[in-house]
């Protein structure tokens, strides 16, 4: 049997990255690319066919990128997809902290409270006051404050390979929605199993201070169960991967027994009750068939009153045996004894 290192951190491979937004040439080629919101998700691999089976699943061209700094090319698609399915794997999904970054790499990384890097206390807090967030809208500050930075870990069901991809976003809103969405589910499942979800992008509005601006939420819902459902327990994996049921192949399923025939041969109510529990597990029951096999239990239980009293004129007794019936023929001519068996013939 295999083992583990006890104080490894256990991961799945990161395949690719589902983006809200994408970044196109500066008409000053002197300045870097300029970024654009998208309403559509975009998909990003260093494996090229996995962002061709993302094309081809949400529709889009597959093209060659260079990501912003000193990364190593990848591929990308602008899908025509705002819906995703997913599936939240086990663990805690979900990353969040306060981050700067400049070409050196991240500068600050802080927990609201705490600035990682540094040890000291939130600086953006303590230079900017409480409403810090708030100059991200500027692009005259918005490189002088920390961006709430999120990154969730989802599974994409229908792409090649097993690992995760990552979903970022460094909206301040989608960090808190994200956080109470995820931390639910986790109050429910404990971490364990996975959870069906929907990736949507939602377009939302604000207004203050005279100004309304318009931007892009990542928004994750629970797909195919109800919440009681999601909050009661870890789900079945068959479960999680098909929640609605929609993907079963009609080919292979078993054929549909004939309940009516096998609720007409019980003898008992129970053999009734067996009928109506084999057609609840396989998902056949109707409210007609329910009726039918009320209607059959009742008769059986009628029969099996009649043969408890003894009422039933046409069934054995208790020891297992039928009343006779006498015939009356009328007078009868006297018996009489062959010769040979009478005394004293030869």
């Amino acid at each position: 049997m295999g083992s583990r290192i006890r104080t490894a951190q256990k991961q799945a491979r990161e395949l690719g990255r589902l983006r809200t937004g994408y970044s196109i040439p500066n008409q000053d080629p002197k300045k870097r690319p300029r970024p654009v919101k998208s309403k559509t998700w975009v998909i990003s691999s260093h494996a090229e066919h996995y962002v061709t089976a993302a094309a081809d699943a949400w529709g889009g061209k597959v093209e060659r990128w260079q990501p912003q700094g000193n990364g190593a090319p990848q591929f990308r698609v602008i899908t025509e997809a705002e819906l995703i399915e997913a599936i939240l794997p086990p663990g805690d999904p979900l990353s969040q902290a306060n981050e700067m970054w400049n070409k050196g790499g991240c500068v600050r990384r802080c927990d609201g409270e705490t600035e990682q890097i540094s040890r000291h206390p939130c600086l953006c807090l303590a230079e900017h006051g409480p409403e810090w967030h708030l100059l991200r809208q500027d692009l005259y500050t918005k490189d002088k404050v920390c961006a709430a930075t999120s990154r969730l870990n989802v599974v994409l069901p229908d792409m090649p390979d097993v690992g995760v991809w990552r979903v970022e976003t460094h909206s301040w809103y989608a960090a808190n929605e994200l956080a109470g969405t995820v931390d639910m589910v986790l109050s429910g499942t404990g971490g364990k199993g996975l959870v069906p979800v929907t990736l949507r992008i939602e377009p939302r509005t604000r207004v203050a201070g005279g100004l309304t601006k318009q931007f892009p939420v990542v928004v994750v819902e629970i797909r195919g169960v109800t919440t009681r459902q999601a909050l009661t327990g870890p789900l079945p994996t068959a479960v999680a991967l098909d929640p609605t049921g929609t993907r079963a192949v009609a080919a292979i399923e078993a054929p549909r027994p004939d309940y009516l025939a096998d609720a007409a041969a019980a003898l008992t109510v129970d053999d009734v009750q067996d009928v109506y529990r084999a057609a609840h597990a396989a998902g056949h029951l109707t409210d007609d068939l329910i009726a039918a096999l009320k209607v059959r239990a009742d008769e059986v239980k009628a029969e099996e009153s009649k043969r408890v009293n003894g009422t039933d004129e046409d069934g054995p007794d208790d020891e297992g045996v039928y009343p006779a019936e006498v015939v009356d023929d009328g007078p009868r001519e006297p018996a009489t004894w062959p010769a040979a068996a009478l005394p004293g013939s030869k």
